[in-house]
C-alpha cells in the first residue's frame, strides 16, 4: 500500500462566507479517505487567527435551524514552515509551549470569499512551496472579481452579462452617477459586489427607484460594485476538473439547473439555509447540442481564466446559447453541493472526488 499523505484542511477565514466554509470542510472530514490521508484540521477565526482544532470540533459543523458555525478562537497557533526547506508545520499552545505538527504533504483550502478563494491564501502557500488544492494566485484572483473575469472571459469569446462597474469612491465623487447606471442594461438588473460569493450582497432590482439600496447592501461588501442585466434562460450548472499530465480539462456528463418555484433568485438563503422557492434539478434536461455548447464554453472558460484543480461554471442557457454567469474556484463542497453532485452523477464518488483533488494537487 502506499504511505500515506498528510493534508492540512483549512476552513474559516475572514469573509463573510466563514460559516459555509466551516460546513464545507466538514463535509470533506467526514468523507475523505482514511486509508491514504491522514487530516490535520486548521481553522482560520473571523479575526484571522490560526489556529489547530480537533476533529471533534467539526461534528457540530452543520446548517441546523438556520444556523452557521465559527472557527472559535482557542488559544492555540499554527504557523507555517518558516522556509521551502522544510514542510512541517509549527504548532504553538495554548499555554505556550511550542511543537512541530510534522511533515505535510498538501493543503486542501475550503475557504469561500475574500482571504480565501481570492489569490491571498493560494499566495501565501505558494512563498513557502507548499502544494495546495485548487487554483493558483492568477487564476484565483481573476474568478473572484467579477468585473476581470468578465472582461477577460469576453474578450476571449465567453459570452456574458452585460454589466457596468462602479466604485465606491465615484459614487462619493458624485453620487448623481447612481440615476445613469442603468443606462444600456435591461431589467431586471442584479447588482453585486465584485469580490463576494454564495449570492452575499446581491440584489434583485426591478426599477430604478430600488438601485440606491442596492448599491447600499453591495458597498457594505465591497468597494466595487457590478450592476449586471438580467438575462432571459435556465441557470445551469457544470463542473470542471483539470486534466492529468497536461490534458484537456474534464466536464461532468451531466448538468445541474436551478429551477425557481416562486423565489425571485438564487440567494443566500435558498443555496445554504434551506429557503423555498427553489429546487434543483439533477440532471438537467437539455438537448445533446445544449449539453455540448454548455462543456465547451465551461472549458474555454476554464482555459482563459487559468484555473487548476476545480472549477464549477454557472450559465444561462438562452435561445442564443450559453451566457456565462460567474465561475466559482472553490465551490461549495458538502456531500450535498452542487459541485459534487455532478461528479457523483457523472460516476466519480465524493470520497474519490477529494482524493483526485489532492492528486492534481500533488502532480502540479
Amino acid at each position: 500500500m502506499a504511505e500515506k499523505r498528510t493534508v492540512v484542511l483549512l476552513f474559516g477565514g475572514r469573509s463573510s462566507e466563514h460559516g459555509i466554509s466551516c460546513v464545507t470542510a466538514a463535509g470533506v472530514l467526514r468523507s475523505i479517505d482514511r486509508s491514504r490521508f491522514d487530516v490535520i484540521p486548521v481553522g482560520i477565526t473571523k479575526r484571522g487567527a490560526t489556529v489547530l482544532l480537533q476533529e471533534s470540533d467539526l461534528d457540530g459543523y452543520r446548517l441546523e435551524a438556520g444556523a452557521l458555525p465559527e472557527v472559535i478562537e482557542n488559544g492555540t497557533r499554527v504557523l507555517w514552515p518558516a522556509s521551502i526547506d522544510t514542510k512541517a508545520l509549527t504548532l504553538i499552545t495554548a499555554d505556550g509551549k511550542v511543537t512541530s505538527l510534522g511533515h505535510v504533504d498538501v493543503v486542501l483550502p475550503t475557504m469561500h470569499g475574500p482571504f480565501g478563494e481570492d489569490g491571498t491564501v493560494q499566495g501565501l502557500l505558494d512563498l513557502v512551496d507548499l502544494p495546495y488544492v485548487g487554483s493558483g494566485v492568477l487564476g484565483s484572483a481573476l474568478a473572484m472579481d467579477k468585473h476581470v473575469a468578465k472582461t477577460v472571459l469576453a474578450d476571449a469569446g465567453i459570452a456574458v452579462a452585460p454589466w457596468r462597474t462602479v466604485t465606491a469612491h465615484e459614487i462619493s465623487r458624485n453620487p448623481g452617477i447612481a440615476s445613469s447606471l442603468d443606462e444600456g442594461l435591461s431589467y431586471p438588473l442584479f447588482v453585486k459586489p465584485a469580490r463576494a460569493g454564495s449570492s452575499v450582497g446581491v440584489s434583485r432590482v426591478t426599477e430604478a427607484a430600488e438601485l440606491p439600496a442596492a448599491l447600499d447592501v453591495a458597498f457594505a461588501e465591497d468597494s466595487v460594485v457590478l450592476v449586471e442585466s438580467g438575462v432571459t434562460g435556465r441557470e445551469v450548472e457544470i463542473a470542471v476538473l483539470q486534466g492529468r499530465n497536461g490534458a484537456a480539462p474534464r466536464t461532468s456528463t451531466v448538468i445541474g439547473e436551478i429551477v425557481f418555484t416562486g423565489r425571485a433568485f438564487y440567494d443566500f438563503e435558498a443555496k445554504y439555509l434551506g429557503a423555498s422557492g427553489v429546487d434543483l434539478e439533477l440532471p438537467a434536461k437539455v438537448t445533446d447540442t445544449e449539453f455540448e455548447a454548455i462543456r465547451d464554453a465551461a472549458v474555454r472558460s476554464f482555459e482563459a481564466a487559468q484555473l487548476a484543480g476545480l472549477a464549477r461554471i454557472d450559465f444561462f442557457l438562452t435561445e442564443d446559447g450559453p451566457v456565462l454567469n460567474e465561475i466559482n474556484t472553490l465551490p461549495g463542497f458538502t456531500p450535498v453541493s452542487m459541485y459534487p453532485r455532478l461528479w457523483e452523477e457523472s460516476g466519480l464518488s465524493y470520497t474519490d472526488l477529494i482524493t483526485e483533488l489532492i492528486e492534481l494537487a500533488l502532480e502540479r
